[in-house]
């Protein structure tokens, strides 16, 4: 079987490190240093020849980490790496999966032309923003689930009284999935936009009277969306709402809204380092799961293996 190699873009080390401990194996030799204007030079300080390599970097911050994991793979393909995959737990740019208006781009399939065009066979990531973003591919794309990490987590704690709502209706497959698991309810709180991060109104569909609430996204942004839809369940008569999301993006004010909103807490992942602390805000880590998607592919085993909640 071919050597492994584990190597870390900058910014997602914090993760990295913990994929590797749980995989057992040290991130592999990678440099990256900048010229005086900024551009970057990828060097790996060792052999790949033949060996199925991993990149581990979420695009956060999205342009420079993209760039520096382009680079990285571009680097390890002119050095005859045998299969080069992208490990990306949080992967930037999803949000723009279609022409929702004129002369716009469709941002998230040029992502994965440069991917492919930068030498990766494979990607894997965790909860795209639309499922349909794999299509996007000619290659194998490994798309983990975080019901794998939350549904354990929420399992451990009292659901008595728990309706799951998603915060929009492009959600509702997602809000669902973990409604259908838990014998629970389901509501849906539809917004209308005024534009990018800014959310008009909300409306809530489905009775939240007495209940105790978990709202379920993929990312928060700003947090705009799901204080307002905290606020919209109260209003109806919810007793407490929680929330959950895979990537915690949290710009702009998002960490001021959430310790000023009636979220009781915000349950997320590690795929994003929190830049601020905050006593509203638990995170569980993704580390293991991506370790196991790992070795099953490098073992050539079944990703779906990963679906099934222990």
């Amino acid at each position: 079987m071919q050597d492994v190699k584990l190597f870390s873009g900058t910014n997602s080390r914090y993760l990295s490190e913990n994929i590797a401990d749980y995989y057992g194996y040290s991130l592999g030799d990678c440099e990256v240093t900048k010229f005086s204007d900024g551009e970057m030079q990828v060097v790996i300080n060792e052999s790949v020849r033949g060996a199925y390599v991993f990149f581990i970097q979420s695009t956060f911050g999205p342009a420079e980490n993209i760039l520096e994991l382009l680079l990285m793979m571009d680097s390890a393909r002119r050095a005859s790496a045998g299969y080069i995959t992208a490990v990306m737990p949080y992967f930037g740019y999803a949000r723009q999966d279609r022409k929702d208006k004129p002369r716009v781009p469709i941002s998230a399939k040029l992502m994965a032309n440069v991917l492919q065009a930068a030498g990766a066979d494979r990607v894997v990531t965790m909860d795209l923003h639309a499922d349909q973003i794999q299509g996007f591919f000619d290659i194998p794309v490994d798309h983990l689930k975080s019901e794998a990490i939350f549904i354990p987590y929420l399992s451990k704690q009292k659901l008595d009284n728990v309706i799951f709502a998603s915060p929009d209706v492009g959600g509702v497959k997602r809000a669902r999935a973990y409604a259908q698991h838990f014998d629970k309810d389901l509501v849906i709180c539809d917004k209308e936009r005024r534009k990018a991060n800014e959310v008009r109104k909300i409306t809530v569909i489905g009775d939240v009277k007495g209940a105790d609430v978990i709202l379920v996204d993929d990312l928060v942004d700003t947090a705009g969306t799901l204080c307002k839809a905290g606020d919209a369940l109260i209003e109806k008569g919810a007793k407490s709402v929680r929330a959950m999301c895979t990537h915690p993006v949290l710009s702009g004010n998002a960490y001021e809204n959430i310790d000023k909103s009636q979220l009781t807490e915000l349950i997320t992942t590690d795929t994003i380092p929190l830049t601020k602390k905050s006593s509203k805000i638990k995170v569980l880590s993704c580390a293991k799961l991506f370790a196991r998607a790992i070795r099953n592919t490098h073992e050539y085993k079944s990703i779906a293996a990963l679906f099934v909640n222990e």
